[in-house]
């Protein structure tokens, strides 16, 4: 038996494989490069948890995936169990979404019509894929609606947004997200205005639908304990880039990079007894209009500041790649692969 965090077999093919991802955006101070030579696989049953603070690129890198990025240079491939996504047509990539991959967005309330019962918006993408009967459609909607939690679904499905709970409101989301049975659903920050509790319930809704339909899953958030709680591996991104990819048990336990350290020492923990303040990652985020020649994260990196002169001359002025152990590499040139489990 392995456990909900191993490894997935080598040689399985990812349902969902992302390389070289640059997306770069024209503004009136010049381009900005939002992801930057981005690379990630999502094998079918696991969830990839995208974590970062705001402006590290996870929002940008899940709209380049779905297609959404109409003003945006898209360059890099983007793979579909296969199918190359980079270059397809709207009408083309229209047939895709909803059908073979779906999106959960931060914002349950602004991604619903207001003037539109709940039901009738969750129908519309069954008629749109399967071009179903209305009466069919309709039944599909409350199944959705019963499956997420919502009760007396035959009632509510003629309801509205508003007449919905926050949390509610996210189980809708998700209903509209899978009616028609994707292979991929990226969730893009989904309990980010939800109380503890309700968060708990969709963190636990999505684990369950995932491991019902053998979903691959990518979970865009800025918490690691929310990817500890549902993640199998975990991409941290910092400036655009990739600074770590691991499984979460290793991440949790031997986070190489100062960054993911900083994240680890903000969480609050359990076996606290000191009253300690959290440690906070002090500084800002980087500009990507006019990024630092070496590693991005150097200016707020204690691990940097206390190396030695040529040390730290070399992680300001050259840029580190990925490398490190097999399955846990990291993009630091002074990375650490001790620690203990948060």
């Amino acid at each position: 038996m392995t456990s909900r965090h191993s490894i997935p077999p080598q040689g399985r093919q990812p349902l969902l494989s992302v390389s070289d991802l640059t997306v770069r955006f024209a503004t009136r101070n010049g381009p900005v490069r939002a992801v930057d030579a981005l690379s990630f696989d999502v094998h079918r049953g696991r969830t990839l948890g995208i974590v970062g603070e705001s402006g590290s690129g996870k929002s940008v890198t899940s709209m380049a995936v779905m297609g959404l990025h109409t003003t945006a240079e898209v360059t890099g491939s983007i793979r579909l169990d296969g199918q190359e996504l980079t270059g397809l047509t709207e009408r083309e990539l229209g047939r895709l979404r909803g059908r073979r991959m779906a999106m959960i967005f931060q914002d349950p309330l602004s991604s619903l019509h207001p003037y539109y019962p709940v039901g009738e918006q969750i129908a519309e993408h069954h008629r749109v894929h399967f071009g179903s009967r209305r009466a069919v459609a309709r039944r599909r909607a409350v199944e959705m609606l019963a499956e997420v939690g919502i009760p007396e679904p035959e009632r509510r499905v003629d309801e509205y947004p508003h007449q919905f709970s926050g949390g509610m409101r996210q189980r809708v989301m998700i209903a509209m997200a899978l009616a028609c049975e994707p292979e991929l659903l990226i969730a893009d920050e989904p309990t980010t205005a939800l109380d503890v509790t309700v968060q708990a319930q969709i963190l636990e809704l999505i684990a369950r639908l995932q491991r019902e339909r053998g979903l691959a899953v990518v979970l865009i958030t800025h918490d690691l304990g929310v990817v500890a709680r549902v993640a199998h591996e975990v991409l941290v991104m910092y400036g655009g880039r990739a600074v770590e990819e691991a499984s979460v048990d290793a991440l949790f336990a031997t986070p190489a990079h100062p960054y993911t350290r900083g994240l680890l020492d903000s969480l609050p923990r359990l076996d606290d007894t000191d009253d300690a303040p959290l440690r906070a990652i002090l500084g800002s985020p980087p500009s990507l209009l006019t990024p630092a020649p070496g590693c991005a994260f150097a200016p707020r990196c204690d691990r940097a500041a206390a190396a030695s002169a040529g040390e730290r001359l070399r992680c300001e002025t050259e840029q580190p790649l990925l490398g490190g152990p097999a399955g846990h590499p990291a993009a630091c040139h002074l990375p650490s692969y001790e620690g203990a489990t948060p």
